[in-house]
């Protein structure tokens, strides 16, 4: 199998490494010169064989309209495009019109990993018809983690049902990651009883009903900087934890820890908060995202 894949930043770039390991041909377009394969997305899809798929992994807004807009223009009846980014769960159908006009399919996937995808395989959320779904199998399946597929991929739905998994996904990182945070601040408060935070953190990876990949992660950022002293206590908020709590109140349904770590993460922007810069570090420690030095 031979697909197109634009966008090779932070997360595309691993993507593109994990599809050839797996065997499938890759052809990169990025507008930088140092990692892009082909010159332009005219020359992307002649280097593809038709029908083509064509995985879309920009930023989301208008660079992802753009990218879509631009992708029309050049691809043709038949071909499947695939949007991989953080896209908002309401633009998809609009991207899919856009491109039926010319015959071609359209399919979105959210995508969870982070920085680590490359070595552990990214989760995998899909929307769209099923006809397109079976189509680009072979890619969810390079992409995603060894072991059952179920536990890697997931036919959500119809088109935007894979961008809206992924949207309350996050929603619920964020509060995951508010409760790590919160909970290295009451230790930290403590240092007169507690004399080992980092200890602390690291003895629950093993046995304890709290373990998981974001405690490793957090045991990571304690490990390379104890105190957080390099990192301000400022947190930046994608998009999608606020998307979460507008559905929340769209359809009447309480999220009130989802709206917590929303707000947590404003409040980080007034004051620097210890518990905000173990939010920041675990955002950097999974996604690759900036911190701003103290």
């Amino acid at each position: 199998m031979h697909i197109g894949l634009v966008g090779l930043g932070r997360m595309g770039n691993n993507m593109r490494t994990r599809l050839r390991a797996a065997g499938i041909e890759v052809t990169g377009y990025d507008p930088n010169p140092a990692v892009t394969d082909v010159p332009d997305l005219g020359a992307l899809a002649e280097a593809l064989p038709a029908p083509r798929i064509v995985w879309v992994m920009v930023p989301s807004g208008p660079i992802t309209t753009g990218v879509i807009t631009d992708l029309a223009a050049v691809l043709g009846e038949g071909d499947l495009v695939i949007e991989g980014g953080n896209s908002k769960f309401t633009e998809d159908a609009k991207h899919a019109a856009l491109l039926a006009e010319r015959g071609i399919r359209y399919v979105d996937c959210g995508v969870s990993g982070g920085i680590w995808g490359a070595e552990n395989g990214y989760g995998l959320m899909a929307g769209g018809d099923k006809t397109d779904i079976e189509r680009a199998m072979p890619v969810f399946d390079a992409l995603r983690p060894d072991g059952p597929r179920a536990e890697g991929f997931v036919h959500a739905g119809a088109i935007g049902a894979g961008h809206y998994a992924k949207m309350v996904h996050n929603g619920i990182e964020y509060a995951l990651m508010q409760a790590w945070a919160e909970g290295y601040e009451l230790l930290e408060a403590k240092d007169e009883l507690i004399h080992d935070v980092t200890g602390v953190f690291t003895a629950w990876q093993r046995g304890t009903v709290v373990r998981g990949w974001l405690l490793e992660l957090l045991v990571k950022a304690l490990e390379e900087d104890p105190e957080f002293t390099d990192i301000e206590g400022y947190v930046e908020d994608s998009g999608e934890g606020r998307w979460t709590v507008e559905e929340a109140l769209n359809n009447a349904v309480p999220v009130p820890t989802i709206s917590a770590s929303i707000f947590a993460r404003f409040v980080s922007r007034q004051k620097d908060s210890p518990a905000m810069k173990a939010v920041a570090a675990l955002r950097k420690q999974f996604g690759g995202h900036a911190v701003r030095k103290a």
